[in-house]
C-alpha cells in the first residue's frame, strides 16, 4: 500500500520535471519564465502546511501536537488518538473520510443492531465487556452469574449470511443448554422426562451443582429426607409419577418392624402416625387418638406389656383382659367376693394397681365417720361383699350386747342404733329422752337427776320407772287423799306418767 508520503513525493517530483521542461521551453522560444502550479492533493483541506510538513522534507514527518481534529467535525480520543493517520484517511483528500464506525470497523452484527456502536462500544477499546454487558440488561434477558463472563460468541454463535445472529437469539435455557441436558445423567434427564424448565433447578452460576426445590411439589423434603439422595426414592431414574405414601420406599422397614406391623394390622398407608421424617426408628405411637387414651402407669408402659399376643387392632381395653392375674390374687378375693370384671375403674386407678379406693358413696351404705377409715374386712367379714347388711346390729352386735345399760334386757330395739349412736364412735350415745318419752334434758326435771336409775329402777328393764321415789308423794295416804274423786287414780308411777303433762312434771 502506497503512503501518504510516497504519493505526495511522486507528485512532486513529477511537478518539478514538468516545471523544468516549461522553463527550457520558456528560454528557448524566448518566452518570459512562468511559476508553475501545484494543486493541492488535500482536496478542500485548507490548514498551514507546516501543521504536518518541514522545510527539510516535503515527506511526512510528524503532526504537531497543536494539530486539533475535533474543529474537523471528529475528536480523537482513546485509541483513535493513537492511530496512524492513514488508518482512517486512505485517501489524502481528507474530507472523504467518514466519521461512521463502520466506515472502519466492519459490522460483525450485520446491521441487526443498528447504526449505534456507541451503545455497546466506546473509543477505547471496540471489545470493551462493560458497556456490553450493561446494554444487555436492558433485554430480555439481562445477564448474571456465569452468563456476565461469557464471550459473546458463547450464545451469539456465527451465522450464514441472511441468517440472525443477535436479534431473536432463545432466550429459554435449552436454545444453549440442550447438550447439557442431553448429556446428563446423574440424573439422566431424557430417560427421566425431566421438563425443559432448568431454571427449576440449575442457576446461571454453574450449570453443576442443581438444586431442586422439592417443596414446590406435592412433595415437601423435611428431616433426613432433605439430605436423602435423589436416587434413594426415585429409583430407575423414575420421577414423574413416583409414588408419595412412605411404604413404598419403606417396605424392608416396614416387613422387618418390631411389633410384626403386618400381622399386627398396621396399616401400610398410615405410617406417620408413628413415624416421622427425622428418623425410622424410634415411633412414637399417640396412644390418645384411640378409644384407649393412655394414663398413669400406662404411659411408661411398654407396647408388649399390653399386645404381647401381638394383636394391635381390635385389643380390648378392658382392665381385666390385661390385669386377670392381678384380680384373681387381689386382697380382698374378688372372685369369691363376686366383684364384676368389667368395673375395676371402681376402685383401681391408672397409677398403681395396688391401693385401691372404693368409692362407697355410690352404694347404699355411704361411709361417714368412722367408717370411712375402717378396713373393708371389719364389716365385709368372711369376703362377703354382695349383698352385705347395712344394719348396725350386723356388725355391732358385740357392742349392743356388752352396753350399759343393757340394751337387750331394757327392750331398745337392735335396728333403732341411730337412735342414739352415730357413726363417729359407739361409746357416747345420746338417747332422745325428752322428745318421744319424757322430758329430762328440759322443764322441771332438768338437772334434777343424775343417773338413768334414778327413775329406771330396774336396770334390766327400762321399761320400769318410778315416779314416787322422787316427789313428795312417797305418802301414799296423802297422795290418795290428794287425789279423791280423781277418776283413773293408782298410786301407781304408770298412773301418773298417763295423767300429769309431761312438760310440767
Amino acid at each position: 500500500m502506497r503512503t501518504f508520503a510516497d504519493l505526495f513525493h511522486r507528485r512532486r517530483t513529477a511537478a518539478l520535471a514538468l516545471a523544468g521542461v516549461l522553463v527550457a521551453l520558456a528560454v528557448a522560444t524566448g518566452i518570459a519564465a512562468v511559476r508553475p502550479r501545484v494543486d493541492n492533493p488535500h482536496g478542500k483541506f485548507r490548514d498551514e502546511c507546516s501543521m504536518c510538513h518541514t522545510a527539510d522534507s516535503w515527506k511526512l514527518a510528524r503532526v504537531k501536537s497543536s494539530f486539533d481534529h475535533s474543529k474537523y467535525g471528529f475528536r480523537l480520543a482513546g485509541a483513535h488518538a493513537a492511530a496512524g493517520c492513514m488508518s482512517c484517511h486512505t485517501s489524502l483528500e481528507f474530507a472523504q473520510a467518514k466519521t461512521q464506525c463502520a466506515s472502519c470497523h466492519t459490522d460483525p452484527h450485520r446491521g441487526e443492531l443498528g447504526a449505534e456502536c456507541a451503545r455497546c462500544h466506546n473509543d477505547r477499546s471496540f471489545i470493551d465487556r462493560g458497556p456490553m454487558v450493561r446494554a444487555h440488561q436492558l433485554t430480555r434477558f439481562p445477564l448474571t452469574g456465569g452468563h456476565a463472563a461469557l464471550d459473546c460468541e458463547s450464545c451469539h454463535r456465527p451465522a450464514a449470511q441472511g441468517h440472525m445472529q443477535f436479534v431473536g437469539t432463545r432466550a429459554d435455557c435449552e436454545g444453549c443448554h440442550m447438550p447439557d441436558f442431553q448429556s446428563a445423567k446423574s440424573p439422566d434427564h431424557v430417560a427421566a422426562n425431566y421438563p425443559h424448565e432448568c431454571q427449576r433447578c440449575h442457576s446461571t452460576v454453574s450449570w453443576d451443582g442443581a438444586k431442586f426445590n422439592h417443596d414446590a411439589t406435592g412433595f415437601s423434603l423435611t428431616g433426613a429426607h432433605r439430605t436423602a439422595a435423589c436416587a434413594s426414592c426415585h429409583t430407575g431414574d423414575r420421577y414423574a409419577g413416583t409414588p408419595r405414601e412412605c411404604a413404598s420406599c419403606h417396605m424392608t422397614e416396614y416387613n422387618a418392624a418390631t411389633p410384626n406391623h403386618l400381622s399386627s394390622g398396621f396399616a401400610a398407608t398410615a405410617c406417620a402416625s408413628c413415624h416421622n421424617t427425622a428418623s425410622w426408628s424410634g415411633a412414637i405411637f399417640d396412644h390418645n387418638t384411640t378409644q384407649f387414651p393412655l394414663t398413669g402407669a400406662h404411659n411408661g408402659a411398654s407396647c408388649t406389656s399390653c399386645h404381647s399376643d401381638g394383636v394391635y387392632d381390635g385389643k380390648s381395653i378392658a382392665c381385666f383382659s390385661c390385669h386377670s392375674s392381678e384380680y384373681a390374687s387381689a386382697s380382698p378375693p374378688h372372685t369369691a367376693a363376686s366383684f364384676p370384671t368389667a368395673q375395676c375403674g371402681t376402685c383401681h386407678n391408672t397409677t398403681s394397681w395396688g391401693g385401691a379406693n372404693f368409692n362407697h358413696s355410690v352404694t347404699a351404705f355411704p361411709l361417714t365417720g368412722a367408717h370411712t377409715t375402717a378396713a373393708c374386712a371389719s364389716c365385709h367379714v368372711g369376703g362377703v361383699y354382695a349383698g352385705t347388711a347395712t344394719a348396725c346390729f350386723s356388725c355391732h352386735t358385740t357392742d349392743y350386747n356388752s352396753a350399759l345399760p343393757d340394751h337387750a334386757s331394757a327392750g331398745f330395739p337392735s335396728g333403732t342404733c341411730a337412735s342414739c349412736h352415730n357413726t363417729t364412735q359407739w361409746a357416747g350415745a345420746t338417747f332422745d329422752h325428752d322428745g318421744p318419752w319424757f322430758p329430762i334434758y328440759s322443764g322441771r326435771h332438768a338437772g334434777t337427776w343424775n343417773a338413768c336409775t334414778d327413775c329406771h329402777t330396774s336396770a334390766t328393764n327400762y321399761t320400769v320407772f318410778t315416779c314416787l321415789s322422787c316427789h313428795p308423794h312417797s305418802d301414799k295416804a296423802r297422795t290418795d287423799s290428794d287425789h279423791t274423786g280423781e277418776r283413773g287414780y293408782q298410786y301407781l308411777s304408770s298412773a301418773c306418767y298417763s295423767c300429769h303433762p309431761r312438760g310440767n312434771n
